[in-house]
């Protein structure tokens, strides 16, 4: 069983498509699809904007349907120079950019209770998708990704992301899916479609190049689900 979920409906729309017996079950709000894509098992989900929403959604999945492997999917903004709309950020590892206990005297981004700042994804998956993104010719780096709060729209949030982390790419929700998949002992990987430049264009650019990127984003996942 393989699960996959997307913030926003573009994310998972593609994903919900291709897959064949549908049972649909609704818990807290959200819908749940499973059935196969070819000899596969999965479960897709849309679980809603923001990190609680994403950690309800991958708790509730991990409980319910005990999936082998957790995909996070969607679109983020770019934080390197070599990711441009439409490419691909798969994530080598996670952060929650928005967690600071560093008046404690902890290293921003320290996860309390786990007591780690960057959750590795699972190193497989991190290489599969980047594989099944150049056999699609998109132009694919792997990396750091940073979850939080905020909709990062100025070269200030950015570059202190950036300098913290060294991340290529933000968005807000794969930290904490990560971060429920780490205590739950369950493999995950993170795959961002670049949809804004995550600075001072980001509103131009979203409305404009969202759904797009969030086709290729679900290209990369139909491509290994199928294969």
């Amino acid at each position: 069983m393989i699960g996959i979920i997307g913030a926003m409906k573009p994310e998972i729309d593609g994903i919900k498509a291709i897959i064949e017996n549908k049972k649909i079950e609704v818990i807290s709000g959200v819908e749940y699809i499973s059935g196969t894509v070819g000899e596969t098992e999965v479960v897709a989900a849309q679980c809603g904007i923001g990190k609680v929403f994403a950690a309800i959604c991958a708790q509730t999945m991990i409980l319910r349907y005990a999936p082998e492997k957790i995909i996070n999917v969607g679109v983020g903004g770019t934080l390197s120079k070599e990711l441009s709309i439409g490419d691909i950020a798969v994530a080598t590892e996670v952060v929650q950019h928005d967690m600071d206990t560093s008046p404690l005297g902890d290293p921003i981004g320290l996860l309390s209770g786990i007591n780690i700042v960057k959750i590795p994804c699972d190193e497989a998956l991190s290489a599969k998708f980047a594989k099944c993104a150049e056999e699609l010719d998109i132009k694919v780096k792997r990396g750091v990704i940073a979850s939080g709060d905020q909709f990062i729209a100025t070269d200030i949030q950015k570059e202190k992301i950036k300098e913290n982390f060294s991340a290529i790419a933000c968005e807000m929700e794969g930290g904490s899916i990560g971060h429920v998949c780490y205590v739950n002992n369950v493999d995950f990987c993170v795959v961002r479609a670049i949809s804004d430049s995550a600075d001072g264009e980001a509103n131009m650019d979203y409305p404009a190049f969202m759904k797009m990127a969030a086709d290729n984003s679900a290209e990369v996942i139909k491509r290994f689900l199928k294969r």
